[in-house]
């Protein structure tokens, strides 16, 4: 085989990968179409619902493409959820709506803060950083209101974030169309996006470069510690009710996403639309096993060997 030939292969076969997430979103798809066509997969009410449970998925996900990509990560995502989300009801059962907004918000935006200084100036690695304050914010968010779900009952809160609609479409699907709008032009055609990848893909050279390479390991933990206190709020206005017990399952699945969406562990490459078609996949995935009758343990099997299939292919990817 000639060296021409064996390129044009390896370009293709390079080019094939790309697609590799929306292959598998539509046979997944398909299949569960065929298995389950009797049981109301195919009903606009469930697919509907897969894209509305997902939402908060979706958000958190967008915000660790940037983390991931900027070689970084951010285990305390689901923590946040559940302090912020906390936050937005107490503030705003006592202080009105646009207090618990920004209460949220802000417990959200700190976090990030918290680990971007950590990571960024005292230079300590983010593993360590966001698992040590994973644990620290879940006992945040128990000790806040002593293991007490706080009800939301602000209709113009849960209509903004949850259950409300506008022009016929959910308002949560709004969020999804926003984000990833926001989030695919920042990540693909902005300065702040090349610097991002570049971050990931070369510190050193990033920094020799010009790119103050502290600023952007703290600036992408913010969008996540910001996008994981947005998912919070969304959670909060769906069910309307915060409890501590919100996002703790999400990191899983979350990362499944991302990865599955052609995110690489190892930073320098990512995908802000394909982290949303890898969480929609996850979503038909827990909606269709549990339609098959499967149970939560057999579904956490699942999702853990489509994470380690998806990690192995970004590594051998990196190595190329």
């Amino acid at each position: 085989m000639s060296h021409a030939m064996a390129r044009r292969r390896l370009a293709s076969y390079a080019n094939l990968k790309h697609y590799v997430v929306y292959i598998g979103f539509v046979a997944i798809f398909l299949f569960f179409a065929v298995v389950l066509k009797d049981s109301g997969f195919l009903t606009v009410r469930n697919l509907t619902n897969i894209v509305l449970q997902t939402t908060p998925i979706t958000i958190m996900a967008i915000g660790l493409v940037f983390v991931l990509s900027a070689g970084e990560i951010d285990l305390s995502i689901g923590s946040t959820v559940a302090v912020s989300a906390l936050a937005a009801a107490v503030t705003l059962a006592s202080y009105g709506l646009a207090a618990g907004i920004a209460a949220g918000l802000a417990a959200g935006l700190l976090i990030g803060f918290i680990n971007g200084v950590l990571v960024a100036y005292v230079r300590l690695p983010s593993f360590l950083v966001t698992l040590a304050t994973m644990g620290l914010f879940a006992g945040v968010s128990r000790s806040m209101t002593n293991l007490r779900s706080i009800p939301v009952i602000n209709e113009t809160f849960t209509g903004f974030f949850g259950s409300g609609s506008l022009l016929g479409i959910p308002s949560l699907i709004w969020w999804v169309i926003i984000a990833v709008g926001f989030g695919h032009i920042i990540y693909r055609h902005t300065r702040f996006g090349a610097h991002v990848l570049a971050l990931g893909d070369n510190a050193r050279a990033a920094s020799v470069s010009g790119i103050s390479v502290t600023r952007m390991r703290l600036a992408v933990l913010m969008i996540s510690g910001g996008l994981a206190g947005l998912a919070g709020l969304l959670y909060a206005g769906r069910l309307q009710a915060a409890k501590y017990t919100l996002g703790e399952t999400d990191l899983m699945t979350v990362i499944a996403a991302v990865i599955v969406g052609g995110t690489l562990l190892s930073g320098g490459k990512g995908s802000v639309i394909g982290a949303l078609v890898g969480s929609l996949m996850m979503g038909m995935l827990n909606n269709g096993l549990i339609l098959m009758g499967l149970s939560v343990s057999d579904q956490m099997i699942v999702r853990g060997l489509i994470i380690l299939a998806a990690v192995s292919v970004s590594l051998r990817d990196k190595s190329r």
